[in-house]
């Protein structure tokens, strides 16, 4: 069997995992000691992210004229990759922590939602919180002007409802203030006196 027969179904693997990703991220994983890397797996594992080691060759061939052809540049060395299909700042938020606690790996470059990030815009991406931690936030804020009209209502039907409230009195209109008169014309100069007769 040909070299190229070998390498198509790893290639179609990879482009399966990737066609309906969320997000994929490249990470160099030298260094780990056995402990951390069955640790790193299993993280990875429990949040439903794919990671797995290929060699560069296979994953160059399977992201030529995708979204995520960028990542290309970053294939050099032993090289690993996470995808998901479900949160998509999942494999840079949990990757990005563990790097914190083992140095030897390496954040190379990833793509979420469409979007290249090298690096440093992967790290940033990791900041981002998960999805339910945004919508708990969003369901929060959306509550709290609601829970403070339940309460005002509250007030009002425990004051007697609606009848027992009295309307605020409306300021006192100000009465105009008076019309400064209007000024009276300067007084008409007094005619010139007639000349003395000589």
């Amino acid at each position: 069997m040909a070299k190229v027969e070998l390498k198509q179904p790893i290639v179609q693997e990879i482009s399966g995992k990737l066609q309906n990703a969320t997000a994929a991220v490249l990470v160099d994983y030298r260094g780990l000691t056995v402990a951390q890397d069955t640790a790193l797996r299993k993280e990875l594992r429990e949040a439903g992210i794919t990671y797995k080691v290929y060699k560069n060759t296979m994953v160059n061939f399977a992201i030529q004229d995708t979204i995520y052809a960028d990542l290309a540049k970053h294939l050099e060395g032993p090289t690993a990759i996470a995808i998901t299909e479900g949160d998509s700042t999942a494999p840079a938020r949990i990757l990005a922590k563990f790097a914190k606690a083992a140095e030897h790996l390496q954040v190379k470059a990833g793509v979420v939602e469409g979007t290249y990030f090298d690096e440093k815009g992967i790290l940033e991406v990791a900041d981002v919180p998960a999805r339910e931690v945004l919508l708990g936030r969003l369901f929060g804020s959306m509550k709290s002007p609601i829970t403070n009209l339940a309460r005002v209502l509250n007030q009002i039907a425990e004051a007697g409802g609606a009848d027992a409230c009295t309307p605020a009195e409306a300021p006192a209109e100000e009465a105009p203030a008076a019309e400064a008169p209007a000024e009276a014309p300067a007084a008409e100069a007094a005619p010139a006196e007639a000349p003395a007769a000589e």
